[in-house]
């Protein structure tokens, strides 16, 4: 179990963390979000152990996780961190990046993982190619795979899919997750993208104005948010009166209503079009099956 308690953090006097207290059970993913500039990257550079700790503490099982005043070489054989940088070797080929993290003494079992954990990251046609020639969408599948080789307990990600087209995204998540799931790794996932979130994460953690807001399940907190911000991470969305906070899959054209808004302008999304309407000289968003016209009066309602 990870246990982060009353983390308070910063690089000046200006604190970027304040009072941050949560838990990870093993084999748990929890996924962390916030604006730019939150502390999402700080807090997991803190729990891999790279600044020292003034205020709180944080545990792995009951190692206490130390900064470099106490470590010599930064990080744990039983934590992994995946960065954006990568930090990969340019010029050998993308087996030998992955395999130089297994034992030389068991050929075959090196070669069995070294494949597998290619084939996790979607990575088999490119297995003899030099690190240098990729793109940086396949480098940073590289470093995830890099990072898996050695079993961690826990994996630390950061914005682990931001480089990779989104022709791969999606396959990429389910495979990765899956995964960690089945080999029991905790993962923490500091990210943007609310893609990296539903469907995998356990836990979702919300940090804003340096402390967290909110820590539940994706459903419960995409189901009730409680803020705008929190809202806005998910997809368009409305603050309607006496609605509270509405998105836009939320609102339903009808026939005949008390509520009546004049259609501004269409956006197509592939399966529906996003309608933006003047409602009570505010715009709102609608998602439609159809196009509509600007300047066409609807009537719409607004369903839980």
């Amino acid at each position: 179990m990870l246990q982060v308690k009353n983390v308070t953090f910063g690089y000046s006097k200006t604190k970027i963390l304040k009072a941050v207290d949560f838990k990870v059970e093993a084999g748990e993913n929890l996924a962390i979000i916030g604006e730019s500039g939150s502390g999402k990257s700080t807090l997991l550079k803190l729990i891999y152990g790279e600044y020292d700790l003034k205020q709180g503490h944080i545990f792995w099982k009951d190692e206490e996780i130390l900064g470099p005043k106490h470590n010599l070489v930064i990080g744990y054989d039983f934590m992994k961190y995946v960065t954006q940088e990568f930090d990969l070797m340019p010029f050998i080929t993308v087996e030998e990046n992955i395999g130089k993290y297994l034992s030389r003494f068991y050929p075959e079992e090196k070669q069995k993982r070294t494949k597998e954990l290619i084939k996790v990251v979607e990575l088999e046609a490119f297995a003899n190619t030099k690190v240098k020639l990729l793109s940086g969408g396949q480098k940073q599948r590289v470093a995830i795979a890099r990072a898996l080789a050695k079993q961690p307990e826990i994996l630390l990600l950061d914005e682990p899919f931001s480089h990779i087209d989104n022709f791969k995204k999606q396959s990429l998540r389910r495979s990765v997750f899956k995964y960690l799931k089945n080999n029991n790794i905790a993962c923490l996932v500091a990210t943007h993208d609310k893609n990296d979130v539903l469907g995998f994460a356990d836990q979702l953690l919300v940090i804003h104005d340096s402390k967290i807001i909110e820590k539940d399940t994706p459903q419960h907190i995409y189901n009730n948010p409680k803020t705008p911000l929190i809202a806005s991470f998910f997809g368009e969305f409305n603050v309607i009166e006496p609605f509270g906070i509405v998105y836009a899959n939320q609102i339903k054209i009808v026939a005949q209503s008390d509520l009546k808004a004049v259609v501004k302008t269409a956006y197509f999304n592939g399966s529906n079009w996003l309608i933006e309407a003047e409602y009570e000289s505010e715009s709102i968003f609608i998602e439609h099956s159809e196009l509509i016209e600007s300047g066409t009066e609807i009537y719409f309602v607004v369903s839980s």
